[in-house]
């Protein structure tokens, strides 16, 4: 009779099927650097560390600034802000979110070993009011707060000490602490482990305090440094979503049935950097000067590059050719001012032979080769466009987990880098990559130490500058002052489409960070 009886309710819905979790299984070319949220500005990194770990404020679908662990806030003066803090969330450890974590995480990002200070910068002091309530103490007018301290991700203060993990690693030295391996964060998924090169497993926070979009239960994130190989996994149906597309699959992959491709641009910029601070340029043959301080080389170097032919051959026509250090959709950029520099070997020549260097010289080229689409590649027509201008490169490719100790240990003369812009506002590149390089967050990025007074007094004008049209003019004036001094040779502003199964939707990401709380698998 029981038998029966389980026969007949099953038959009549009485008893349900067990559901089955819905997985995202995504892959892209590169893995992230380390799980410490504090520890290295990375895109990749920061974008897996949004599923754990959460800030007070955060972007909606559309970009536009929400709540997230901070409820309300309100302006009490220029320099003061009061955030009301959520109630009753808890860490993943299930210890319960408090002032004292906002406090503790405040003082850690700022620790000199991390590259994430841009996230605080202009905040002097963050004040405990009581358990849910903190007050931001400003250096001066701050227009970009809310959008800044979305990075700046809360950490559990009893768990960072009970874990020897109270201060931030020292990647640069390869260190390893109890938090650059495990997570303990607010956040709408739970890491469960991290292989490193191979994959990391999340799953989903059921007791998050958040609403879930989608219904993706779990994250499986693999990198695959292979382009090859990272297609053949999609078209194999053992991805679900690719992120890191190769630009000569592209049209390929847009004739697949079982496939969508979703477009968009990234907010990033691909450049080189150069050494401008050394009296002499290391791995070159030049001996007792550095010629890259000499603004008719720098300028040798922007003519040399054939921007159109990297486009056209290397990226497949996926890049917009760059003259300036921001991308399209970063607050501060316009056409007018994104000039190319002119495709000219020739006049490159003559500027070197001006510069005193009719033979050119040699340097060498640092390039990561497998972190932006096609770096290598880049690279490599870097390297034969400069030597029709009379520049002996040599190339040294090396994977990102290693390339950036050596950027950070200061030890280049010439490097590859690509900079997204998570705030959207053309003062982080220029306050990160521009800026007199300190300890903290200005110049966290000059890794080839530009130096210019004059664009220092403008960038920490714009900082605290509240007047929209004055603040604007100061972005255009210092963006072209980089163009012009040829501080930096900017490549292209990458374009990056994503390839999908056809039962996957989810939202674009203008920064490069896809969310799973967005997203429906089918």
């Amino acid at each position: 009779m029981r038998a029966l009886l389980l026969v007949l309710a099953a038959v009549f819905g009485m008893v349900a099927a067990p559901v089955e979790a819905v997985t995202l299984r995504w892959a892209a070319q590169n893995d992230i650097l380390t799980m410490d949220p504090h520890s290295q500005n990375h895109a990749t990194t920061h974008a897996i560390m949004q599923y754990t770990y959460e800030g007070l404020s955060r972007y909606s679908k559309d970009y536009n600034v929400e709540p997230c662990l901070a409820t309300s806030w309100e302006k009490i003066s220029e320099t003061q802000y009061r955030f009301q803090l959520r109630k009753n969330v808890k860490f993943h450890d299930g210890s319960p979110f408090t002032a004292d974590d906002v406090v503790f995480s405040y003082n850690r990002i700022k620790e000199p070993q991390g590259t994430n200070q841009i996230y605080v910068a202009g905040i002097k002091e963050v004040k405990k009011i009581d358990d849910y309530t903190v007050d931001f103490i400003l250096e001066g007018p701050h227009p970009l707060l809310l959008k800044n301290i979305i990075d700046f991700r809360i950490m559990s203060k009893a768990w960072s000490e009970k874990n020897r993990s109270e201060h931030i690693q020292d990647y640069s030295k390869k260190e390893e602490t109890f938090a650059s391996r495990n997570t303990n964060g607010t956040g709408p998924y739970i890491i469960k482990g991290w292989e490193p090169d191979k994959r990391i497993v999340m799953t989903k926070n059921k007791d998050w305090w958040g609403k879930m979009d989608g219904n993706v239960d779990d994250v499986i994130y693999t990198p695959i440094k292979s382009d090859a190989t990272r297609v053949s996994a999609l078209l194999s149906a053992e991805v679900d979503l690719v992120t890191d597309l190769p630009t000569q699959d592209v049209d390929r992959l847009r004739k697949e049935s079982a496939l969508k491709i979703l477009d968009g641009h990234e907010v990033r910029t691909i450049f080189i950097g150069l050494d401008q601070h050394n009296d002499e340029l290391k791995y070159s043959n030049i001996k007792g000067k550095n010629p890259f301080k000499d603004v008719h080389v720098r300028k040798a170097l922007n003519m040399a590059v054939d921007r159109e032919a990297i486009k056209r051959v290397t990226m497949r026509g996926l890049s917009i050719p760059a003259g300036i250090m921001i991308a399209p959709g970063v607050h501060g950029y316009s056409k007018e001012i994104d000039k190319v520099e002119k495709y000219d070997p020739a006049g490159a020549k003559k500027l070197l032979a001006e510069a005193g260097y009719p033979n050119g010289f040699e340097f060498t080229l640092d390039c990561p080769n497998n972190r932006y689409v096609n770096d290598e590649k880049i690279c490599q027509a870097l390297v034969s466009m400069w030597a029709r201008a009379g520049f002996n490169v040599k190339l040294n490719s090396m994977q990102f987990a290693t390339y950036i100790p050596k950027l950070l240990n200061l030890d280049t003369s010439a490097y590859m880098l690509g900079w997204g812009v998570p705030t959207f506002d053309g003062l982080y590149s220029l306050q990160s990559l521009v800026r007199t390089k300190t300890k903290g967050a200005d110049g966290s990025f000059n890794q080839g130490r530009v130096s210019d007074a004059k664009l220092d007094e403008m960038i920490d004008q714009m900082k605290v500058e509240t007047d929209t049209k004055k603040r604007d003019a100061l972005l255009k004036q210092a963006l072209e002052i980089t163009r012009d001094q040829a501080y930096y040779v900017p490549l292209h502003h990458q374009a990056r489409p994503w390839a999908m199964k056809k039962g996957v939707t989810i939202t674009y990401s203008l920064d490069d960070r896809p969310q799973a709380r967005f997203a429906t698998v089918k």
